[in-house]
């Protein structure tokens, strides 16, 4: 894989102590509310400079930029936060609960070596899914204002044989953490995050070998990623940028697939804006790609109805209209639905429920026959009571609106071995392809780049 590095954090406390109170949630799955609750709570947690425009998935003013590059800079002043003496890489877990079962997943964070997303000998960083443009021109312009990465991105490597993931076990079981924090995540959920921080160069070379020759997939952090490719490529047209120079190295949290405390959840989608949308259309449009049938008009009990179906369905959808509150279970009619349009893709990619989705309900029957051939709109929520909170007309971070939705398509996790076959045959995934969970925090560490 690329080359792995120690680096010197900004962190609250000198990376002591609990810092619940100052780290947040990472900024894309906040909105403008969550943001103010963070920060009544303090007014220095990291949401002021990570979320400084809402929503972030588009271009915010210049101002809100130089406001959060000012911001952290009196941070820095006033002692609030600090940037590390030495380098250090930083063992990293999380404990939690995800559908009622308990994990502790554990990483490390580090700085990865900033290279053109895609296969490379020696290994290279391969992306999963695709990206929207907005985000990338809004954490572009915060990456420039504060000369920072504020959040880490979660990659994934093989580790087939447990090396990596063995040594940051052993780091964990061999003293107590040195920072704590408690986030709570969108779903309510309290996640316990530890970090443990690591200088000393013996065990800084024994990860370095561990994951030596291994690709990383970006499991979540598309964005992010390309924006520090972006930031990189922008300072090289203006001029020379030195080998060791911080841009040239990107703020990773590696966790092995290995891992026992891996989590993958659905992102749902809420489809809204067709202007001759109603269930029965929906249905009728359907004639000869699924077949859709009814269930129990209950929405909690949407993903029961699906496990049962999926005894005799390779590929099965929950959907949900929120003007009647009707409730289906849809499978395709063809084995291999996307075979003819994509005949060149490997077969998990079209076996992928969020790839049905998009090339099939939506751009065979949703486009075409509701809409007028026209696009529509989406949001992506990662669980039913989210999908019914934007059925109401609520905005959450996963979109949505007053009078936007008209239909749920519910889906399952996306396998991980999936993920690893795509990214392997250098495909991309649709957007919003995978739910990690929980995300990452932010603000317990930040890389400089200057």
């Amino acid at each position: 894989m690329p080359a792995v590095f120690p680096f010197q954090a900004i962190q609250y406390n000198s990376g002591a102590g609990d810092v619940t109170k100052q780290v947040s949630p990472p900024y894309d799955v906040l909105d403008k509310a969550r943001k103010q609750a963070l920060l009544e709570r303090d007014a220095h947690n990291i949401v002021a400079i990570d979320l400084p425009h809402t929503p972030a998935k588009e271009l915010g003013p210049p101002s809100a930029y130089k406001a959060a590059g000012e911001a952290l800079c009196n941070w820095l002043t006033e002692g609030v936060l600090t940037k590390r003496n030495t380098p250090a890489i930083f063992a990293y877990r999380q404990t939690f609960i995800f559908r009622g079962k308990n994990y502790q997943r554990c990483g490390m964070a580090c700085t990865v070596e900033t290279q053109p997303l895609g296969p490379r000998e020696g290994g290279g960083i391969l992306p999963h899914e695709q990206t929207f443009s907005g985000p990338k021109e809004d954490r572009l312009a915060l990456m420039k204002a504060t000369a920072t990465q504020l959040s880490p991105i979660f990659g994934l490597h093989p580790d087939q044989n447990g090396e990596a993931s063995t040594l940051v076990r052993s780091i964990m079981e061999s003293r107590k953490p040195d920072m704590t924090a408690t986030v709570t995540e969108t779903d309510g959920q309290d996640v316990l995050h530890e970090v443990w921080t690591v200088e000393d160069d013996t065990t800084i070379k024994a990860y370095q070998d561990a994951l030596a020759g291994e690709d990383v997939f970006i499991a979540d952090g598309h964005h992010r990623y390309n924006t520090a490719v972006n930031y990189l490529d922008a300072l090289e047209k203006d001029g020379d940028v030195p080998a060791d120079h911080a841009a040239r190295r990107t703020m990773f949290v590696m966790v092995s697939m290995s891992d026992p405390g891996l989590a993958i959840g659905p992102t749902h989608r809420v489809l809204g804006g067709m202007k001759d949308y109603t269930h029965e259309k929906f249905i009728e449009a359907s004639a000869g790609y699924l077949q859709v049938d009814p269930v129990v008009n209950d929405p909690k009990q949407i993903e029961a109805e699906m496990t049962k179906a999926a005894t005799k369905s390779k590929e099965v959808f929950g959907i949900i209209d929120f003007a009647t509150g009707l409730c289906w279970v849809a499978s395709c009619v063809d084995e291999d639905p996307l075979s003819d349009r994509f005949a060149d893709k490997p077969q998990a990619w079209r076996e992928l429920d969020v790839a049905i989705v998009q090339h099939l309900i939506v751009e065979e029957i949703c486009q075409p026959e509701l809409n007028g051939g026209e696009d529509i709109k989406w949001a992506f929520p990662h669980s039913v009571e989210e999908v019914m909170a934007i059925g109401s007309g609520s905005e959450t971070g996963a979109g949505g609106g007053s009078g936007f939705a008209q239909i749920a398509v519910i889906v399952r996790p996306t396998p991980l071995d999936a993920v690893r076959d795509i990214c392997l045959a250098n495909e991309l995934m649709p957007q919003k392809s995978t739910f990690f969970y929980p995300k990452l925090a932010t603000g317990l560490f930040i890389n400089p780049l200057s």
